[in-house]
């Protein structure tokens, strides 16, 4: 997926090497575009760094759409012809606000989480919220539901999006020439008399430059890399192997291939709206271009099977929030940085705007959403929390009849009460030492809502949490570094010998 932004990068170099007006017109024509997000997440932009700097969160979005005769070609199965086309592949980038270190992390495809409410920006269509497979966000509104779906997971706010799809990856693998990558045995990635399907990717032991279709089938393996996690694992190699080759050989200064590279990125990717032109996908390109290769860790969500349904997945859940509190906390997952990589204070910045009001005057409803994570409810949560409040002063705290199963510990407050409802807010959530990155508008409610996770099960004061530290990923978290090459295992079954 960096390939894209390598592909950003090229504009960045052609725009300064006199290229003209109208062939830059001719560029902004071939972007694709379309709205940011699909619903409302009530997740906030992180607030400024001593610099004036935020974080640069961009989800990263594989397509494996099949309504055209070239992507059709490149699919494999044809059952799905017509469909709207499902999130193959989802990355989060991250870029740290000193833009010194960066992080990505895959979730696989087949992992079970919450869908929340979302709108088509191109069709208008609605859809209610839902608890699916994570790649059918993108047939429930589109890229902006994905990015939606991500920011309700992770409490991160995500600033843009691009997609591609599966005829866009091999135009950008053609455009670059190539790219190294590696397996430990000699792989056919077939069907077998077990299991149907197979990308058809057929390398020898050893390293292998790969373009075009067989570019597509090392992205697309998954058998015979044993699961999801391997594939994710694949494709970092190739996001890795990307970054390495491009720095290495200068590509940027071959005019000709600047041209190929501008074309075939602009033609194959599509983007949130406000990147919709080569101008700003230029100041992208000016955010990213300085982050040293080996200060850029991937990593895949930990998961373990759907008990539900063995083929699908679900989140670790401490590993889970501990890799979210470090994006949204903006701790390198990485400790190769120095003194630039000690994680910063963890304090919430101060807030600016409108006093609480006071709290005998705001009403709280809590919500007893403590039976996730398979576990069952804590009889008697609600009322036992909406106690403490009264005793704190906010007398018209409430217990909600109604349970709601929330793996983590969320306070809302409703969109339309703006800076004051999130003032209001963190005054309950202050008295309750509910960390601030909780607090959360919604649509969805009336009036200050405390929804007590199955993060919060017992006690009066939220469990405090030890702050995270620089490349301190949980222990189940694969993670490879961006200078690294590595090389794939294959899975038995699919090694084969040339």
């Amino acid at each position: 997926m960096f390939r894209w932004i390598a592909s950003v990068v090229s504009l960045l170099i052609l725009a300064t090497a006199g290229a003209g007006y109208l062939y830059i017109e001719h560029l902004n024509g071939n972007i694709r575009s379309g709205g940011r997000s699909g619903g409302d997440s009530g997740v906030e932009k992180a607030a400024p760094d001593a610099s004036g700097h935020t974080p640069l969160n961009i989800l990263l979005i594989g397509a494996d759409g099949r309504n055209s005769k070239e992507n059709l070609a490149l699919g494999g199965a044809k059952d799905t012809v017509g469909d709207k086309p499902r999130g193959d592949v989802q990355m989060l980038l991250h870029v740290s606000a000193d833009r010194r270190s960066a992080a990505v992390v895959s979730i696989p495809r087949d992992t079970r989480v919450d869908i929340p409410a979302c709108r088509d920006d191109e069709t208008g269509e609605e859809y209610p919220p839902t608890n699916r497979i994570i790649t059918e966000s993108l047939q429930r509104g589109g890229p902006g539901c994905t990015l939606t779906t991500w920011e309700k997971l992770t409490g991160v706010y995500v600033d843009h999006w691009m997609m591609v799809d599966f005829a866009g990856v091999v135009r950008m693998a053609d455009a670059v020439g190539g790219v190294p990558v590696c397996v430990k045995q000699g792989v056919w990635d077939r069907p077998t008399p077990q299991v149907p399907g197979g990308s058809g990717l057929k390398l020898r032991k050893g390293e292998t430059y790969v373009k075009g279709e067989q570019a597509l089938q090392w992205l697309r393996t998954r058998h015979a890399f044993f699961n999801d996690q391997g594939r994710a694992r694949a494709q970092h190699m190739y996001m890795n192997a990307m970054l390495r080759q491009l720095k290495a050989q200068n590509a940027f200064t071959d005019t000709g291939r600047i041209t190929d590279l501008a074309e075939a990125g602009t033609k194959a990717i599509k983007v949130s709206e406000e990147l919709g032109t080569v101008s700003k996908l230029f100041d992208l390109a000016m955010e990213l271009k300085d982050v040293p290769t080996n200060r850029i860790t991937m990593t895949t969500l930990p998961t373990v099977e759907d008990p539900q349904n063995r083929a699908h997945l679900l989140p670790v859940k401490d590993s889970a929030q501990r890799i979210w509190r470090m994006l949204r906390e903006d701790v390198p997952f990485d400790a190769n940085g120095g003194p630039a990589a000690k994680p910063k204070p963890t304090a919430a910045p101060k807030e600016t705007g409108p006093a609480a009001a006071a709290p005998s005057s705001l009403a709280v409803t809590v919500v007893n959403g403590t039976g996730a994570e398979g576990r069952y409810a804590v009889k008697g949560r609600a009322g036992g929390i909406a106690e403490v409040l009264r005793g704190k002063g906010f007398t018209r705290a409430d217990a909600s009849r109604a349970t709601e199963p929330a793996a983590e510990t969320v306070l809302a407050y409703p969109t339309s009460s703006g800076a004051q409802g999130r003032a209001d807010a963190l005054s309950v959530a202050k008295a309750i030492g509910l960390p601030a990155g909780a607090v959360r508008a919604a649509g969805d409610v009336d009036g200050l809502r405390l929804t007590v996770g199955a993060d919060w099960r017992e006690g009066d004061a939220f469990p405090r949490q030890e702050d995270p530290k620089a490349g301190d990923l949980p222990p189940d978290a694969e993670n490879s570094n961006g200078a690294k090459a590595d090389c794939m295992d294959v899975y038995k079954p699919y090694q084969y010998d040339w």
